[in-house]
């Protein structure tokens, strides 16, 4: 498969889970089968809400953002100060800083973690080593690092790289080591599967990764408990539950995981991680993330993929993304990410 077919349903996977898990995160299991039926919410079109995308979405492109903005971890910083002006403003300002921050439908306030919005506001602190408490929030492991950092497997770094960029950048908002190496567990698994490697030898990679890390143990036990739920038979919504609820990162990642592992499609995938009583936008925004990385933008439901907000947006940033990294050309980017000032 196509390495731009890989990025461009990552991209427009994690939308698509997002969208479709917004309108019933903060609800129990009984009460989303009351709302919808015995299976849940299993049709984007059924959602109500016009396909919005909340955070999860938001900061995933402005993480996209900071790295085609020169990609250091200050780059990032500014690249979520960028973001959180979208959720303190009614709309774009007339001279945005960038193309992003121009989109109209960015500027929607849809339940930002708080972890994400202090650590944000606070200035920009170097990372702590790893397995040492971060500088920012060091007791916060929220789910907002890991929904958040899926391009950082989709610029050609490999694993290990990608997992350490993606930890660092996590730091700027949540210092606990779980929540920040699970962030970096997320980019690795991307970046291989993104590499073509199957899910499952792309999951034990990870864990070979986690088992060598100072304070990986969490987000690694995690990780297994998703896989021995799996191998107990077909997907459920109870079986989600006890793997994890999402909001803590680990479980979120966890959660994605087992999704993506026994639902036999992407659309089974999404509907089995986001029918839960827990963080349904985000562990539905990550198993999107996973399985259009795995399946492509051409596995992903056509007819979901027409309802989510911002969908031209999110696959010109793909783009944009295969083009700056992948092709290595620039030529038609600057104007549209213009380089942080130590990059120009």
């Amino acid at each position: 498969m196509d390495f731009t077919e890989r990025v461009r349903g990552a991209l427009l996977g994690g939308a698509l889970g997002d969208a479709l898990g917004w309108p019933v995160e903060f609800r129990r299991l009984d009460q989303i089968r009351a709302g919808y039926g015995p299976d849940g919410l299993t049709d984007l079109a059924d959602a109500g809400r016009g396909g919005q995308v909340t955070d999860d979405t938001q900061m995933t492109l402005f993480t996209a953002e900071g790295l085609l903005r020169g990609g250091r971890p200050e780059d990032l910083h500014a690249a979520y100060r960028r973001w959180f002006l979208t959720q303190r403003l009614p709309g774009p300002v007339r001279d945005a800083d960038g193309w992003l921050a121009a989109q109209d439908f960015l500027y929607a306030s849809r339940a930002p973690g708080n972890a994400c919005l202090t650590g944000v506001a606070t200035d920009y602190r170097p990372a702590a080593p790893f397995g040492q408490d971060g500088p920012v929030n060091p007791h916060s492991k929220g789910c907002g690092t890991v929904m958040r950092s899926a391009p950082f497997g989709l610029i050609g770094l490999d694993p290990d790289q990608a997992l350490h960029r993606a930890a660092v950048a996590a730091q700027l908002t949540h210092g606990h080591p779980t929540g920040y190496l699970a962030a970096g567990a997320f980019a690795a698994l991307i970046a291989l599967i993104a590499a073509g490697t199957p899910l499952r030898p792309a999951v034990d990679a990870v864990l070979t990764r986690l088992d060598a890390l100072p304070r990986g143990r969490e987000t690694a036990d995690a990780l297994r408990r998703a896989l021995r739920v799996a191998a107990e038979g077909p997907g459920s919504a109870e079986a989600v539950e006890r793997v994890g609820l999402g909001w803590i990162a680990e479980e979120c990642l966890a959660v994605a995981v087992y999704a993506a592992l026994v639902g036999e499609d992407a659309r089974a995938a999404l509907v089995l991680a986001v029918n839960h009583s827990g963080d349904s936008d985000s562990t539905g925004a990550v198993c999107g993330n996973l399985v259009g990385a795995l399946h492509g933008l051409s596995g992903l439901p056509a007819d979901w993929c027409e309802l989510v907000e911002g969908r031209e947006v999110v696959l010109q940033v793909a783009d944009d993304l295969v083009t700056a990294f992948t092709l290595g050309d620039r030529t038609a980017l600057d104007g549209r990410y213009p380089p942080g000032p130590a990059a120009a």
